[in-house]
């Protein structure tokens, strides 16, 4: 395996740990899971304060959603690995955000 693939599989993984941390964490002090519904309060702080977390928490509350949509309404297969290619794709780009982040400050 080569040292990228070894790389992205890392950011990938931090990725998803990260948002699966943030969004459980947000939950833990809202006492309400963490959804996109937070943008839709209009133009206030609380919302735009929301962006930075809904970015790095959103693979797990995409695939949060799905599977409670799969088992409630029955989605499709295809639907479900949409969903998950989505939220691997939305992980992996903030896994490398957060892995240039780290390098940047030891350098």
């Amino acid at each position: 395996m080569s040292p990228e693939a070894i790389q992205s599989f890392y950011a990938l993984m931090l990725g998803f740990a990260w948002a699966g941390f943030l969004a459980t964490g947000y939950q833990a002090v809202a006492r309400r899971p963490a959804s996109f519904h937070l943008l839709q309060r209009g133009p206030r702080l609380s919302a735009f304060a929301a962006i930075p977390l809904l970015v790095f928490a959103a693979p797990f509350i995409i695939m949060r959603t799905t599977l409670r949509a799969r088992g409630v309404d029955g989605r499709r297969f295809q639907t479900v690995m949409v969903a998950t290619v989505a939220a691997g794709i939305w992980s992996l780009m903030t896994g490398t955000v957060m892995v240039m982040a780290v390098t940047a400050m030891h350098s």
